[in-house]
């Protein structure tokens, strides 16, 4: 199972995350925040977070077949369950203080999991770039709402 049907299964990982954290969107509570003046707009983060969780799913994939259940995929799955447990805790909780420290520590999963990667195949480390790139952003992002809002 290490060809194209366990990129099927990546990409089923990778998707379910997305399913369990889209159970907690944007509402009311959110519209009403102030928000920062680098703040995209919503319809941004849908498209971007597909892309995103198709590179993760291809990234993992690629150490998958290289050296099957490894130290590697298993940070793979926990920095999955930190990603989708950030919906619940920004706008299921409307927490953006634990969402933050959520975030964070989903920064540093992903760091690691690239250079984890890295090692083990260049494409698959350099797949998990813009996912860096992305949760920084929305790391900065996080923290701006956060300032901008603290009676929430």
């Amino acid at each position: 199972m290490r060809r194209w049907p366990s990129l099927v299964v990546f990409l089923v990982l990778a998707f379910a995350a997305a399913f369990v954290a889209s159970r907690f969107l944007p509402d009311a509570w959110y519209v009403a925040l102030q928000k920062p003046a680098f703040n995209p707009p919503d319809w941004v983060f849908p498209p971007a977070w597909s892309m995103l969780y198709v590179l993760m799913a291809i990234a993992a994939w690629r150490v998958w077949k290289r050296d099957g259940l490894s130290a590697a995929i298993v940070l793979w799955l926990v920095q999955l369950l930190f990603n989708a447990a950030w919906m619940w805790l920004f706008f299921g909780l409307h927490r953006p203080d634990a969402a933050l420290a959520d975030i964070l520590i989903l920064l540093i999963l992903i760091v690691a999991l690239a250079f984890a990667f890295w090692r083990r195949d260049r494409w698959a480390g350099g797949l998990l770039m813009p996912y860096v790139a992305w949760v920084a952003f929305a790391a900065v992002l996080n923290h701006a709402l956060w300032q901008l809002n603290p009676a929430v």
